[in-house]
């Protein structure tokens, strides 16, 4: 198999759709569709199994190579990106998994760190919420934006970078548009998502589970990423709280966002494995200490 053979197996077999992963390796999906079939052709056994054609699956086959390549193909990445940097005078780089989605609000910690250390190269890369701390233990990212509170053993919390305030996002045209501002007991009466494989107390920091008077919030439709929520919100199946950012992130004509009153800022810090901690890591947080957490921008 080529690199890009392998990227394009690797990438379906996480997706499990040729849309999307058409999308996300920025190919038409009969390339993709293509490829796989050429390498099916090639190793004499199919990878997938395309019965429903809404959804396919990874035969046992399939799913034996991908376990092989995984390793090998991460590997092989990284000895080229660091063959790659090494060429322009890069020593190492540091990847940050970003779990909101305002990386461009951080401008100010991401110039700062690159002009103290111009010899490491700084990555900023988007975290999914779904099993959030996975990507630190598998060693895919060295730094995690988080929200607060994270209490892993394994992890160290380290500098606050911001504190949002809070806001609903409701379908355009939801009952709830009437008003200027909302509450949890208001929150309350509609269904919510929750985020199946993440630890329960902060998702909690999220959603709370009960509104100031103890009435419970139902979490109960179950997402795997923010894309999906957003669909969901502007069909009006659920509502859901997040940090004010996305009214300028994330604006659409089919959702409208207001503000919640009685809900504390959300915290992010910067969060990382206590045993991979390095001079890399330290000076992050060294340049976000300095510089202070940001004040929010509505």
């Amino acid at each position: 198999m080529e690199l890009r053979d392998i990227e394009m197996f690797l990438t379906l077999a996480e997706e499990l759709h040729f849309g999307r992963t058409a999308a996300r390796l920025h190919v038409s999906q009969a390339r993709v569709s293509q490829a796989i079939s050429r390498q099916e052709r090639r190793l004499g056994a199919q990878l997938f199994d395309r019965a429903n054609r809404r959804q396919i699956h990874l035969t046992p086959f399939g799913r034996q190579l991908r376990d092989d390549l995984q390793p090998v193909y991460a590997g092989l990445r990284d000895t080229l990106a660091r063959a790659r940097l090494a060429a322009q005078g890069i020593t190492a780089f540091l990847r940050v998994g970003m779990l909101p989605v305002n990386a461009h609000d951080f401008r100010p910690y991401w110039e700062t760190f690159r002009s103290r250390h111009p010899q490491w190269k700084l990555r900023i890369r988007h975290a999914p919420f779904i099993d959030p701390f996975a990507g630190l233990r598998r060693g895919d990212v060295d730094v995690l934006v988080s929200w607060l509170p994270v209490e892993e053993p394994d992890i160290t919390v380290g500098p606050i970078l911001i504190a949002e305030p809070r806001i609903l996002a409701v379908a355009a045209g939801h009952e709830l548009t009437r008003r200027a501002s909302v509450t949890l007991e208001m929150v309350s009466d509609y269904r919510l998502p929750t985020a199946g494989i993440a630890p329960e107390y902060w998702f909690d920091a999220y959603i709370p589970p009960y509104s100031p008077g103890g009435r419970r919030i139902e979490r109960s439709l179950l997402v795997a990423n923010n894309e999906e929520v957003l669909a969901l919100i502007s069909t009006g199946e659920i509502v859901t709280p997040y940090p004010v950012h996305m009214i300028r992130y994330s604006p659409r004509p089919d959702i409208a966002y207001l503000p919640i009153r009685d809900i504390a800022p959300l915290a992010y810090a910067a969060v990382w494995r206590s045993e991979s901690e390095n001079d890399l890591i330290r000076a992050l947080a060294r340049t976000i200490r300095d510089l202070g957490p940001l004040t929010p921008a509505e």
